[in-house]
């Protein structure tokens, strides 16, 4: 059952839609959608209000643990947080409020996988509170997990094996399709309709939705396997190709039966 799942992205301690491969360590060349007048703490009483679980607080970069513990604080247990999350932060962040934790880069040292890395995230909050970004970037005719603001391509390829492994020792896994991220040009189809095929745990993706329809194509491309996150194109956002409204009724919709 496909639902649409919200997210708060922070950069610098403030609510922003960004186009996601233009964020770097220098900052030149940095391209931002929208900034919110409001902290992430009124997103995370509107999503709590609107009952949708399971959206992502994501920190883009240094200066927002504050604003990420506002959100975390203003509905306890019922965000996942991600961005610099290590084995070494992981508990206190759940500690904060934060449903699950969400880790990426960290696992990927180099751009090298590194197995042991995963074991010891597991070691410090269990399965069942931990989330895998397997972000990626389109190389070929497949996808590549990229870490660092998705500046780095790692050594992994995105695969059904890939996600196999993964999928034993997290309880789900949030992908972006990097290369669409923040354009509101369209979703990556082929990555919807591979993940449905791939993904044996819960899966978030986000990227590139620009109309309210992209929940029914998700949906039927996923076999309702997969979840939607709308970024840049949400009214929330400042954006005109979907209602907030319009998902949260189908999310409603959805949980009737």
């Amino acid at each position: 059952m496909t639902r649409f799942r919200p997210c708060i992205d922070l950069h610098e301690g403030r609510v922003k839609q960004i186009v996601g491969g233009t964020l770097t360590d220098g900052g030149s060349g940095l391209r931002t959608n929208f900034i919110a007048e409001q902290g992430a703490d009124w997103f995370a009483r509107r999503y709590r209000d609107d009952q949708l679980e399971g959206g992502h607080v994501i920190k883009l970069g240094p200066g927002n643990d504050a604003a990420a513990r506002a959100a975390l604080a203003a509905w306890p247990d019922g965000l996942h947080l991600g961005g610099g999350v290590t084995a070494e932060n992981a508990a206190a962040w759940i500690d904060a409020g934060a449903s699950k934790v969400i880790v990426t880069s960290w696992l990927f040292p180099g751009g090298v996988f590194v197995p042991e890395r995963l074991a010891a995230m597991v070691a410090a909050v269990g399965r069942e509170r931990l989330v895998v970004d397997l972000s990626c970037r389109r190389r070929g005719d497949g996808w590549w997990v990229a870490i660092d603001r998705w500046q780095t391509i790692t050594e992994t390829a995105l695969t059904a094996q890939t996600l196999a492994v993964f999928a034993a020792q997290c309880s789900e896994f949030l992908i972006h399709a990097a290369d669409v991220e923040g354009l509101c040009q369209g979703i990556d189809q082929e990555l919807v309709a591979a993940l449905g095929q791939w993904s044996p745990i819960p899966c978030t993706y986000a990227g590139g939705g620009r109309a309210f329809t992209d929940l029914a194509q998700v949906a039927a491309l996923s076999g309702g396997r997969i979840d939607l996150t709308f970024g840049s194109a949400l009214d929330l956002f400042g954006g005109t190709g979907v209602r907030y409204a319009d998902c949260v009724a189908w999310n409603r919709a959805k949980a009737a039966g």
